[in-house]
């Protein structure tokens, strides 16, 4: 009976710890990358904001609030799914909220000059973070299997599941700091990079939404997966990381 209690225990802790989130290095990339394009001018409101943390620091602090009762009601605003053949807005959107919704309501808080400072830092943060969950593409993902979390596969044969494999196993496996991955993105010509910024939030679900249904058939129920998994959609991770950071830059320089 301990034994099950234990299994169930850390079941649940392995289930919190992959539900709805990048890991913290992809968050905090996402953050890096955005600070590196965002206007000179923009940062300067943004250092008054944060009062000097950097967009990496606050990465992760829609996570780090989870464990708090006070802010549940953030909790749908991690994710949204979309049933297969269709796009956001086709069903009824969930009481609570959307990450959709979220951010729309981070980006109303924000760019509010009559909100105090305590208020738009909050949202500020958290928008950095929904920004960065939004381009994890199983965040994107069907409600039926959570976003991916129901899917159990091998990774270099330890248990996981196609949700945490993309939030971290396979971040964690390309050892790299924050820093070390942001500067190893791809690089991209002006083009590539006005190429990804345009559109709006709408679009960029759709985005996520397209890649999401690529990682759902990527892998079978129990599969074995390691290093040519690994060498097929890495590239994929990073250029997910790197439109994050990008498109999180342009919405900063709009709203500020």
């Amino acid at each position: 009976m301990r034994l099950l209690v234990f299994v169930l225990l850390l079941s649940l802790q392995q289930m919190t710890a992959a539900d709805f989130f990048w890991g913290k290095t992809g968050h905090r990339v996402v953050g890096e990358v955005a600070e590196q394009h965002i206007k000179k001018s923009t940062l300067k409101k943004i250092d008054k904001i944060l009062d000097g943390q950097s967009l990496a620091v606050v990465a992760n602090f829609g996570d780090d609030i989870k464990s708090d009762p006070r802010y549940r009601e953030f909790g749908p605003w991690h994710y949204v799914n979309i049933a297969p053949g269709k796009k956001y807005g086709d069903d009824q959107p969930y009481r609570k909220g959307d990450i959709v919704t979220g951010i729309q309501k981070c980006i109303e808080v924000v760019q509010d000059k009559n909100a105090s400072k305590e208020q738009r830092a909050f949202y500020l943060k958290l928008l950095v973070h929904f920004v960065g969950d939004l381009h994890q593409p199983m965040h994107v993902g069907y409600a039926q299997d959570k976003g991916g979390n129901d899917i159990q596969v091998r990774w270099f044969n330890k248990g996981t599941n196609l949700h945490r494999l993309w939030d971290t196993n396979m971040i964690e496996s390309y050892d790299m700091s924050f820093t070390e991955l942001s500067e190893n993105l791809p690089v991209l010509s002006k083009q590539q990079q006005e190429f990804i910024i345009q559109g709006d939030l709408l679009d960029w679900v759709a985005d996520s939404q397209k890649i999401a249904k690529q990682v759902y058939e990527s892998v079978e129920v129990g599969e074995k997966l390691g290093y040519t998994y690994m060498y097929e959609h890495f590239d994929t991770v990073k250029i997910q990381l790197q439109k994050g950071g990008l498109r999180l830059a342009k919405l900063l320089d709009e709203i500020l």
